[in-house]
């Protein structure tokens, strides 16, 4: 998914064939794309929802994707990330897709009807801020879901779906560039935000402290933005970051002895672990600004660097670490 430098969007099927990426398809769209995600669709549909640059959401059957199966205007302008909950066989609440923009706004979608489902901006006489990433997760059951949403002056929201209120937020003191949950089918337990100073955070979101949130170890890595960060589906505790100096970090967070400690009144708090770098490798003299794990095949990933580069790795023995 791209722009062209004429400025419509550039949508590429690709298949992999032992060693070969194999193009299956090739679409040109009216608007540059700039964000998808097959996150609300089951696996067998292949149904890929995007973002463009006009601030249109559509979804695509990446089968035959000339017309889009569901289209609205989501947001005035770009929309900068999207993700999506509820399919992929995951059973866990109605499939729903999460966008945000360039206007500040995040907006919730179920393709059933044409309208958002929930709308959250800020209020008229506030300054609004560019929100940059946007994730879904804590979707263990029928009724729970929540929304963490990360915007340009450094802001980190988590909202509750279904108490329809903000359950916490914190700064991070630079834009947020990327925030994941470690998985979105169950109990939320940690996120990695990552941000422009090149650093990343994970926090601990078992136990939420009163007055000082939820805490969280915080790291440098790749002396450049952290595009990415995203966790091993099959294991949690593995995650990979991609950075503007077009290299890759993996890395695994150890638990500590104990997850919560007591303060001076008597109210628990979070414990954090520690991160340890396993591997790192550069792979290309331009960013790397969009990589994800394969959800079938561990250790499988595919990323897509500013070279104009789609590349597919594999990580050995992840289930060993």
């Amino acid at each position: 998914m791209g722009i062209t430098p004429n400025g419509t969007g550039a949508l590429t099927i690709y298949s992999l064939h032992q060693r070969e990426l194999q193009t299956l398809a090739v679409y040109e769209k009216l608007h540059g794309i700039k964000c998808g995600t097959f996150g609300a669709t089951a696996l067998n549909h292949r149904h890929l929802a995007t973002g463009d640059y006009k601030g249109v959401m559509n979804i695509w059957d990446v089968e035959v994707a000339d017309v889009p199966l569901y289209s609205a205007q989501a947001h005035k302008s770009i929309v900068n990330a999207i993700d999506g909950c509820g399919g992929q066989n995951s059973g866990n609440g109605t499939p729903e897709i999460v966008t945000c923009g360039q206007d500040g706004c995040v907006r919730v979608w179920d393709v059933r009807v044409a309208e958002p489902v929930v709308t959250l901006a800020f209020k008229e006489q506030d300054i609004g801020h560019d929100c940059w990433t946007v994730c879904v997760g804590n979707s263990y059951n029928n009724s729970e879901r929540c929304i963490v949403s990360g915007y340009e002056n450094g802001d980190v929201k988590l909202f509750d779906l279904r108490t329809n209120s903000v359950r916490w937020e914190t700064n991070c003191q630079n834009g947020v560039v990327h925030v994941q949950f470690d998985q979105k089918n169950s109990e939320m337990n940690k996120l990695l935000v990552t941000t422009l100073d090149s650093k990343f955070r994970v926090y601990d979101l078992q136990t939420l402290h009163p007055e000082k949130g939820f805490t969280c170890i915080t790291e440098k890595a790749h002396r450049s933005i952290i595009w990415q960060g995203h966790f091993l589906p099959q294991n949690r505790d593995l995650f990979m970051t991609s950075g503007g100096n077009g290299g890759l970090n993996l890395y695994k967070y150890h638990h500590p002895l104990s997850r919560t400690a007591k303060d001076a009144d008597g109210r628990l708090y979070g414990v954090c672990g520690t991160v340890e770098l396993l591997n790192s490798r550069v792979l290309s003299t331009q960013p790397i600004v969009s990589m994800d794990w394969s959800p079938d095949c561990e250790g499988f990933c595919a990323l897509a660097c500013l070279d104009k580069t789609v590349r597919v790795y594999i990580v050995t023995d992840t289930n060993k670490l």
